[in-house]
């Protein structure tokens, strides 16, 4: 997967904790030999236990912590550098627990992939299981789409999505829609890396050879 190849697709991998999803990418890429090579994994936390992962399998990384700096705006432009020495073609936030200005967003415009832990544009923001539990919603999941301005508004890519037991705990939710999220997002970089996915003029999402870009999983 990080051999020197032209036709491989460059990503940089964004993270603030596990990264878990980092993880299931990384190794459903090098087992399906897909063309694409993680040029480097960032985090705002120099001892994000992902970090280590990372480093254990000799992928390139970077620490570019928050507290170091006086403001958003700051951290997003010593960031955007770190990553732009890196020429990505996509930047994945796979738990990058922090909120990104919008001069960051665009200078990554049509770049910016992200995975939000529900049924967009249900439950946006934080607390997403909890909410849903809540609301008493029949069905909960995860979405992949581009980061805009507008937070978790950004377009689909694709969903996953699995039917709720009503008795169960927060915890029980998060852990069925993170094995989810462990689906989907893989088959979505995977796309991206074949060149499948484009974002038209409308920001409307076409993805080459898949017509119902949707997981509905009993998991």
């Amino acid at each position: 997967m990080t051999d020197a190849n032209a036709l491989n697709r460059r990503f940089v991998v964004l993270i603030s904790g596990q990264g878990s999803n980092l993880q299931q990418i990384v190794t459903e890429a090098q087992a399906g030999q897909w063309p694409l090579e993680v040029v480097r994994v960032i985090s705002n936390r120099a001892d994000a236990p992902g970090l280590a992962w990372a480093q254990a399998q000799g992928l390139p990384t970077a620490v570019v912590c928050h507290h170091d700096y006086d403001s958003r705006q700051d951290f997003d432009d010593a960031l955007a550098k770190v990553i732009e020495k890196d020429r990505p073609d996509y930047v994945l936030l796979a738990g990058f627990m922090r909120i990104l200005t919008a001069g960051f967003v665009a200078q990554f415009k049509s770049r910016l992939i992200n995975i939000h832990p529900s049924l967009l544009p249900a439950f946006t923001g934080l607390n997403t299981h909890a909410r849903a539990l809540e609301a008493g919603v029949g069905w909960h999941g995860c979405t992949v789409h581009f980061v805009t301005e507008s937070l978790d508004h950004g377009p689909i890519i694709a969903q996953a999505a699995l039917a709720v037991d009503r008795s169960a705990s927060v915890q029980t939710l998060a852990e069925r829609v993170l094995r989810l999220e462990h689906m989907i997002y893989p088959r979505v970089v995977q796309w991206l890396a074949q060149g499948r996915v484009r974002l038209d003029e409308s920001n409307q999402v076409h993805i080459q050879g898949v017509a119902q870009p949707h997981i509905w999983s009993q998991l």
